[in-house]
């Protein structure tokens, strides 16, 4: 299995980038290949312009989408873009690791998917969902956060987690079509001690060495809609 990591964490040293490692250390030791994109350590240019475009389908007015699809085709995606993208390609699974921020994700990974993403490949018209670009692959969260684990959930302060991630895992990783994984969590990392962040690892690796027996989260399916995307009524 080829393995696609995105690391989003801007010091080498946190939980987070150990988190990181350990996935490469445990993928590889089970014969899979792995790349790594450590956007901080790359410096990745988060911010989608009309730069990422090396000619232009109309270069008097961005429609950034449209640009993608024409910048495919024609293989003038900017090379950094482009290198990314080819990642994808060669990817089975691509795994998210990053701290929460705001219920979301970093600014620097958000800018990797606005980027990289493009619409031509990875989606488009009613390449969505079950019929998304990248169908066939497989996708994981694996994040920290502040937060304690019983500040999620129906009643709890901070309401459902899975509602937290539902931009991600449904808006982005399932609508472009990737069948996602349950994610890993470790909760309250920047308040715990050495021997529960231990812990937590532990868990990642066990969570890491059993990917298979783990049943992926359910969206839409298209053939439920008319061309339109309305409902089809039985």
């Amino acid at each position: 299995m080829n393995v696609l990591i995105v690391h989003a964490h801007n010091e080498p040293q946190s939980f987070n980038s150990a988190m990181a490692r350990l996935a490469v250390e445990v993928l590889e030791g089970q014969g899979h290949s792995v790349q790594l994109s450590d956007l901080y350590a790359m410096d990745f240019n988060p911010v989608a312009s009309a730069d990422d475009f090396r000619q232009r389908a109309n270069a008097d007015y961005l429609v950034y989408a449209l640009e993608q699809r024409h910048a495919v085709n024609n293989g003038t995606l900017a090379a950094d873009i482009a290198a990314e993208l080819d990642k994808i390609r060669w990817a089975d699974l691509i795994i998210l690791n990053f701290p929460i921020y705001w219920f979301s994700m970093p600014a620097i990974l958000k800018g990797w998917i606005d980027r990289v993403f493009v619409s031509g490949y990875c989606y488009g018209g009613t390449r969505i969902y079950d019929r998304g670009g990248l169908k066939g692959k497989r996708a994981m969260l694996s994040f920290s956060l502040g937060g304690q684990s019983h500040m999620f959930g129906p009643d709890a302060v901070h309401g459902e987690l899975d509602a937290m991630l539902r931009p991600i895992q449904r808006g982005v990783l399932g609508y472009v079509g990737l069948s996602v994984l349950p994610p890993f969590v470790a909760f309250h990392v920047p308040y715990i001690s050495k021997q529960a962040r231990q812990q937590y690892l532990a868990q990642y690796r066990e969570h890491l060495l059993t990917l298979d027996e783990r049943a992926p989260l359910v969206f839409p399916s298209l053939d439920d809609f008319d061309a339109t995307l309305h409902p089809r009524v039985l």
